[in-house]
């Protein structure tokens, strides 16, 4: 079983179409194609209302580009101690943005405590000018560790930005698995509970290679087209990055694979937990599982084929792994199928 990363599995047959046929012809360079202009459109249509959209290679731009967008000298962006944005990004969000920091916000279960938030937002007051001065929160959608932000808790978090005249930017690397957990529209899920920007991933969840950064105010993205192109991230080819999205988006192709996955994920955590051979370590509700078992299991497990990732424990999480334990994780993808998942869990036996 294939288990390591949502983003090892290739691209769905129905993506690997759309590229295909994108693949002959001629067409407008840099994003200016009728394809190109289409997906804009469709992107207007998944969260009804003009937005401005971004395609990029990958989700560290799509990140690092949003706060390049709403950078302030000295700036400062908050987001939970184990997001992306800090752990995982290599410097490019301090790059891109010529210095700006980020701040890590504690929260159980993977998700910015409003407390926490703001007691670390107070660290920075404004007229403190060696301090630095705050710009940004983001927030992982979802998160690292494999959990889903509630609507209510989403506006918390804007409520506590906006109270503080900060933009809310929503990492979205699995944003379709989020949305399909909660069974909402996009448009609920990110500006109609005060999401500002979004970093729209796609890759994860069966693309080749599509990812964008979708601002819903477009007044406030006049700059994005220059540091999109200052960063690299503009396209010449944009329309294989466009042919993409199409297949994506066509007869909700991409909400599909989300359920698909979230629901083998469950089906692979339900067995975990009916087995003797390893324990779970907490319930998800997306593609990503994690468990807990013998370091000699794992080693095992790995010699008899299954793919998967040692992970670091959680912050303060209360139930650590022992001393011959290890945790892990299993992300399932588009590609995984009830057999992986049965197979794997007869490996455990």
């Amino acid at each position: 079983m294939y288990s390591s990363s949502d983003n090892w599995s290739g691209a769905h047959p129905r993506i690997a179409d759309a590229l295909h046929r994108n693949a002959s012809g001629y067409a407008p360079a840099y994003g200016t194609s009728g394809l190109d202009k289409r997906i804009e459109h469709q992107f207007n249509a998944v969260f009804e209302r003009e937005v401005a959209v971004f395609p990029v290679a990958n989700g560290t731009a799509a990140n690092a580009l949003s706060m390049a967008s709403i950078r302030r000298p000295g700036g400062v962006a908050f987001c939970h101690r184990e997001a992306h944005l800090i752990e995982d990004e290599g410097g490019a969000t301090e790059l891109l943005t010529g210095g700006a920091r980020v701040v890590p916000v504690d929260g159980t279960g993977g998700k910015i405590d409003p407390d926490c938030l703001k007691r670390e937002i107070s660290r920075f007051p404004p007229e403190f000018v060696h301090a630095g001065q705050p710009m940004a929160v983001s927030l992982t959608q979802a998160t690292e560790i494999g959990t889903v932000y509630t609507l209510d808790e989403i506006c918390a978090i804007a409520e506590m930005s906006a109270a503080h005249g900060l933009p809310l930017h929503m990492d979205g690397a699995r944003f379709a698995n989020a949305l399909a957990h909660l069974d909402v529209s996009p448009a609920d899920m990110t500006w109609r509970s005060g999401v500002d920007l979004l970093s729209f991933g796609a890759t994860k969840n069966g693309c080749w290679c599509a990812e964008a950064l979708v601002v819903f105010d477009p007044d406030k993205a006049r700059d994005l087209p220059f540091i999109r192109k200052q960063a690299a991230h503009l396209f010449s080819k944009m329309r294989f990055v466009s042919a993409q999205f199409e297949a994506y988006f066509e007869d909700d192709l991409w909400l599909d694979i989300a359920r698909h996955s979230n629901r083998l994920a469950a089906m692979l955590q339900d067995g975990i937990q009916a087995s003797a051979g390893a324990r779970l370590a907490w319930r998800t509700e997306g593609n990503e599982v994690f468990a807990i078992l013998a370091r000699a299991r794992a080693d095992a497990l790995q010699q008899a084929g299954a793919h998967f990732h040692e992970w670091k424990p959680p912050h303060g999480w209360p139930e650590l792994p022992g001393e011959d334990e290890v945790l892990i994780r299993l992300v399932t993808s588009f590609a995984t199928t009830p057999e992986d998942v049965d197979d794997f869990v007869r490996l455990l036996e």
